[in-house]
């Protein structure tokens, strides 16, 4: 079980914290809450490119890398569809210097032409060269808006088009940092041999002066109900044809995502999974071939994905994940099946905890959710789930007029 105290200050900043006295190590983590989801459909990448802005120096402090450094600290960024974060460790005995330089970069980020021109350059040049140039880059630029027609989740976090980073300007990123880069809209946690006591001084002192923006909460289109199957064809400079066929799956606040989570793995889960044993390795017709889930806050996808064998026709491909399916919603699998994956689940779960700045990512992004502390029953929702609630959730969510379907065809084949 991971303890922590939580405090919010004034200005809406929420602050945890975990004591964890077998390390010397602290972790503080950043979540705000603004991911691609929060962006405008005509100037969509915004998110991802202030990945890149908050690494550019703040008023106080040209460069943010190189002090933190100094102490001894490592630091690192990701943005995804919900929200943005931000992460670092150092030695206990530097704490000061991350809080001294995330609260500087909340409050005042130093922007300039050059800046934004030179990072603008970096993501631009990360959409050709892992979007638009590498075999099956494209592939979720064209499987969410086939899958998604009204919420946000339609377009990737990298962007819908280059262009709408190219005519990024100077006052457009002005304006998203300032409705969302504030600490009303942020999550604090740290992690380390520290108590709370003292992380919540240091938290006044240098977070309490930034000014709350008292933005009213967004909200965002609900995607609706899906009732006819869609498919859109390519053909790509690719060395296999691939298939990729996706469901809308519970949100994950909604129960049925752990459901739905260890679905994935009775299909996908290593080699003895099914998708691998009877499509892989017995009858041949893939190279490989793999479930899984979004992970997304809102309603989110279940993505099987595969790359068929020479010969392998996509028709043939299709049935025969088709008729996997249609076992799984109809006959309950083993009691054995059930017990391995949750053994697994369960396992990955703990290990992954153990690190120090996974124990503050987690307490983040539980905190986000709703509830810190549900982050400790995660194992037993998985525990509580029965063959039965795997079967009724596989007859209602994998349903064929439910099922977005992208078919990516090699052009010489």
């Amino acid at each position: 079980m991971v303890t922590f105290e939580k405090t919010k200050l004034n200005n809406g900043l929420t602050v945890l914290v975990h004591r964890d006295r077998h390390t010397p190590i602290v972790a503080m983590n950043l979540i705000y809450q603004v991911g691609s989801k929060n962006e405008d459909p005509g100037q969509t990448g915004f998110a991802h490119l202030f990945e890149h802005l908050m690494f550019g120096g703040s008023v106080n402090i040209p460069k943010y890398d190189i002090p933190l450094e100094r102490a001894g600290g490592e630091n690192n960024a990701f943005t995804n569809s919900d929200y943005t974060n931000y992460y670092l460790t150092l030695p206990k005995n530097n704490l000061e210097t991350a809080f001294w330089l995330e609260s500087d970069r909340m409050l005042g980020l130093e922007f300039s032409q050059r800046s934004l021109d030179v990072q603008k350059q970096v993501v631009i040049e990360e959409f050709k060269q892992n979007y638009l140039n590498q075999p099956y880059g494209d592939v979720y630029l064209l499987l969410k808006p086939l899958a998604y027609k009204v919420h946000p989740y339609r377009w990737s976090t990298i962007g819908r088009e280059i262009s709408h980073i190219e005519s990024a300007t100077l006052d457009d990123v002005k304006a998203f940092y300032q409705q969302h880069y504030n600490p009303d809209n942020a999550i604090l946690s740290i992690a380390g041999d520290v108590t709370p006591d003292e992380v919540f001084k240091l938290a006044e002192h240098w977070f309490g002066p930034v000014p709350a923006a008292n933005l009213l909460a967004e909200t965002y289109p609900g995607e609706p109900i899906q009732n006819e199957a869609r498919r859109l064809s390519v053909y790509r400079d690719v060395p296999q044809n691939a298939l990729y066929m996706a469901w809308h799956m519970p949100a994950r606040r909604d129960p049925g995502y752990y459901t739905t989570d260890l679905i994935s793995d009775v299909l996908s889960n290593g080699h003895s999974a099914r998708l691998y044993q009877n499509l892989v390795k017995e009858k041949k017709l893939f190279t490989d071939l793999t479930a899984f889930i979004s992970g997304d806050i809102d309603t989110g996808l279940f993505i099987i994905t595969g790359k068929l064998m020479d010969g392998v026709s996509m028709e043939e491909a299709e049935a025969a994940i088709w008729s996997e399916l249609k076992h799984l919603a109809t006959d309950l699998i083993t009691e054995e099946e059930l017990i391995k994956i949750k053994n697994k689940i369960e396992a990955n779960l703990i290990f992954s905890r153990m690190p120090v700045l996974n124990k503050a990512m987690n307490l983040g992004y539980f905190e986000m959710l709703g509830d810190a502390a549900a982050m400790n029953d995660e194992v037993n929702k998985y525990q509580r789930i029965t063959r039965e609630d795997i079967a009724d959730q596989a007859r209602s969510m994998l349903v064929e007029s439910k099922q977005n379907t992208l078919t990516y065809y090699a052009q010489s084949k």
